[in-house]
């Protein structure tokens, strides 16, 4: 006869499940919890700035287009847009300015175009030296 008997002659089995009922009653605490206090969470307000006219047209003013297709093109007071590549926009900036260091730079873009692209290129011309570099915006009607 063995040593270890229980009632009636068989042995004690460990049970190998998991009691999931304390789990779900907290489950179910923290989603009433969470419904509760949901409705009470205030969303954030973000105040984003506004643009104004300009009172006064800068001289000169040399525009970066960049296009749906991430092609840049460079306009000079509203001249003929000339295509350009990242390589030689910089030289292209530079000649536009005619030496004048402080002739604003203006960025427009396609609003398909990544936001990547025009970063990139804000970069490049900022890490050349060129002071005024802005991007374009589109006044709002009304």
């Amino acid at each position: 006869m063995p040593a270890v008997m229980g009632r009636g002659g068989r042995r004690r089995r460990s049970i190998g499940e998991i009691n999931m009922v304390p789990f779900i009653d907290v489950m179910l605490v923290l989603l009433v919890i969470f419904m509760v206090t949901a409705p009470l969470i205030t969303t954030g307000v973000v105040d984003l700035p506004s643009v104004g006219k300009s009172a006064q047209r800068p001289n000169k003013v040399i525009e970066v287009i960049v296009g749906s297709d991430e092609q840049l093109k460079l306009k000079v007071d509203g001249g003929e847009a000339a295509p350009a590549t990242m390589r030689d926009l910089v030289a292209r900036v530079r000649q536009g300015q005619g030496g004048d260091a402080d002739a604003p730079v203006v960025i427009s873009a396609d609003r398909n175009v990544k936001y990547e692209a025009v970063v990139k290129v804000m970069d490049t011309l900022q890490r050349a030296g060129v002071k005024r570099v802005g991007l374009s915006v589109k006044q709002a009607s009304g």
